[in-house]
């Protein structure tokens, strides 16, 4: 609600159809229960897959308030602290050039061969770099595999296998949250619809130049949400 306050909005939506389904003005495991829990238990036990960040609460919240459903770690979360490592390694690497931290961490196969050029004389340049490039790469390669479950945990641990001396932090937080992380290869499932559903909220904000009540501002969400 307030930028640098840690003050957070839990949001709820249906992937599926893309839909708000609730605002809650906590990110308290307790606070979210107790709102979630007032929807009809027929209703919670036909949740199969709620798609969440890394937030450690989020699975607590899960089992207790959809009984029947897998917990998804939303590969693209995973993806962003595999690059957070990355990008500290080019720090380390001393390596400045223009653009070199978006050629870095963009996937190899949406850059223009101007910028694949670019990239090899980046790599170039460190050898430690060029190598946890690749691994970033084929720990994104994964994901694209259409792989069932076992198998996206094995094609995982093997990487993690590998991964310690130049993805330490990143290593750690993905073995942490290995289940939920290889569920995705269930459905495939992630949460990217809420990127869009986050800006159209942070537009109503700016829109409403701020909300200073918390039911205020979540019925004028919902309200547009509902056209």
């Amino acid at each position: 609600m307030q930028k640098g306050q840690g003050n957070f909005v839990t949001v709820v939506s249906d992937i599926c159809q893309g839909n708000l389904i609730e605002m809650i003005d906590s990110h308290k495991n307790e606070e979210i229960i107790e709102v979630l829990m007032q929807q009809p238990i027929e209703v919670r036990e036909q949740v199969e897959e709620v798609s969440v960040d890394m937030w450690g609460g989020f699975p607590k919240v899960i089992k207790k308030v959809f009984p029947n459903a897998q917990v998804v770690i939303d590969r693209f979360h995973v993806m962003k602290i595999v690059n957070k490592d990355l990008n500290k390694l080019r720090r380390a690497a001393k390596i400045t050039d223009r653009q070199s931290k978006y050629l870095l961490l963009s996937n190899r196969v949406n850059l223009k061969p101007e910028q694949i050029d670019k990239l090899e004389l980046i790599l170039g340049k460190s050898e430690c770099l060029r190598i946890a490039y690749e691994m970033k790469e084929e720990f994104r390669e994964i994901y694209e595999t259409n792989l069932t479950v076992k198998k996206g945990q094995n094609k995982i641990k093997e990487w993690l296998n590998r991964a310690q001396v130049f993805f330490r932090e990143s290593a750690s937080t993905i073995d942490n949250h290995f289940e939920g992380i290889c569920n995705y290869f269930l459905n495939r499932t992630t949460s990217g619809v809420m990127e869009g559903i986050n800006n159209r909220i942070k537009l109503i904000m700016r829109q409403g130049y701020g909300f200073s009540n918390f039911n205020n501002f979540r019925n004028r969400v919902l309200a547009c949400f509902s056209d």
